[in-house]
């Protein structure tokens, strides 16, 4: 099983300016087959996770998508500010 939180991290820190306020929470949903992760960071980093016009957030809920693609699950992911 692929750990969606530890992914999830690995994929936005190097994105982020500060490092140690970075985090990843797995939610639970009503859906058996959805993924919700929540992307909580600082205002600024927040704003860089999810780019102009969104480009960024989509690219990496893409990547994320892909990663969920063998185990047959929906990854939603949201970002949070601090």
């Amino acid at each position: 099983m692929i750990d969606y939180e530890k992914a999830l991290l690995d994929l936005v820190t190097p994105m982020v300016e500060d490092k140690t306020n970075v985090s990843v929470k797995l939610m639970p949903t009503l859906e058996e087959n959805e993924v919700l992760l929540y992307v909580y960071a600082n205002s600024e980093d927040v704003a860089r996770l999810i780019g102009r016009r969104g480009m960024m957030a989509t690219s990496i809920r893409q990547m994320m998508s892909v990663a969920s693609r063998k185990e047959d699950k929906r990854v939603m992911i949201k970002f949070e500010a601090y």
